[in-house]
Parts: C-alpha cells; structure tokens; sequence
C-alpha cells in the first residue's frame, strides 16, 4: 500500500508530508541511527549504506505484504513538494489481525522539541481508525522502554493512555517499557 499523508501547518509549524520511504533516504536513515538518542532506543546497527538499503527494503517489503506501513516523515513544501527529513513513523500488525496495531516512531535530532512526532502520529492514527474500520481496527498500541520519557509525553499528547508496565526481556528489551493504547472513537 503506497499513499502520502499531508499535516497542515499551524501557527508555530509548518506542514508535514507523511511519504513512503526512498532509496534516496539511505543516507538520512544511517544519520538517524547514528544518533545516540534513537541509538539508545533501537537494536538495528546502521553503519554503512548496505545496512540502510536493507532497512529500507524491510520497509517496502512490510508495504507490499500490508504488514508494516513505513512512512518518512518530513517538512512539507510549497507547491507539494517536501522537504528535510525529519521522522520515521510506521504502523503494523500482529499475527492474528488487524483488530490491534501497533505504532512505532523515531525523530530526527534536528526535529526534536518542534512536535513533529506528535503531529504525525495523529495523523497517522486517524487515518488508520478510518482506513481500517472496515478489517477491524479497534485499537492501537504504542509500546515504549519506561525511561523513553520523550516518548511517553507523545503518547500522552495523542491520547495514547497509559494500559500497563510490559516486563524486560532481555537481550532485546533489557528493561521494564510501557504499553500506551488508543481505542477507535
């Protein structure tokens, strides 16, 4: 499933375009995860080039099953265009259906504190309760290790309430995270 989402500018932002992902972005993606904040957060190492066309690819390939709906988020242009990236934010599914979703987000250091990742998970939020009515979607999940403090103030300004504390499971979850949910209206 291909589609571009477009987030009006407000007063203090300008618009955003929520776009499918590119083989141009390989570079942008291997800076984001260069980042120590996302770094700290994630368990994909992304060193060179190969390595972001291979995320991408999971990407793409996450469309096309209609498992994973991976967007680039980024600054919206005059005229339609778009502009510096700025956001990753995606949306899938688990094994039994599509009554429960679950999103998923990175920022761009240079996007941080500008609510970019707010904004696009409202966006993509309403536009999944009402793409996916029909399969079911009653509700969607927004799991985060419990000191992301960043991520959790997201949660709470989208209406993602606090549900309950998931346990570590180390290697891959070495702590305690939150599981945020949101049910369709």
């Amino acid at each position: 499933m291909t589609m571009t989402l477009r987030v009006e500018a407000t007063a203090t932002s300008g618009g955003l375009v929520l776009r499918p992902w590119l083989a141009d972005d390989a570079e942008a993606v291997i800076e984001a995860y260069r980042d120590p904040e996302i770094a700290r957060w994630t368990t994909t190492a992304m060193e060179t080039s190969k390595d972001a066309l291979r995320w991408l690819e999971r990407q793409w390939e996450g469309g096309e099953t209609g498992k994973r709906l991976s967007f680039a988020v980024c600054e919206a242009r005059l005229g339609g265009g778009y502009g510096k990236l700025l956001c990753n934010i995606s949306l899938k599914w688990n094994e039994e259906g599509r009554e429960v979703g679950q999103v998923g987000y990175w920022t761009m250091a240079h996007a941080r504190g500008q609510g970019v990742a707010p904004r696009a998970l409202e966006a993509l939020s309403g536009w999944a309760f009402d793409a996916f009515a029909g399969d079911g979607l009653r509700r969607l999940e927004l799991l985060h290790q419990v000191d992301n403090l960043a991520s959790c103030r997201v949660a709470e300004k989208t209406g993602y309430r606090l549900d309950r504390i998931l346990p570590a499971y180390p290697p891959r979850y070495p702590r305690d995270g939150h599981v945020h949910v949101r049910d369709a209206d």
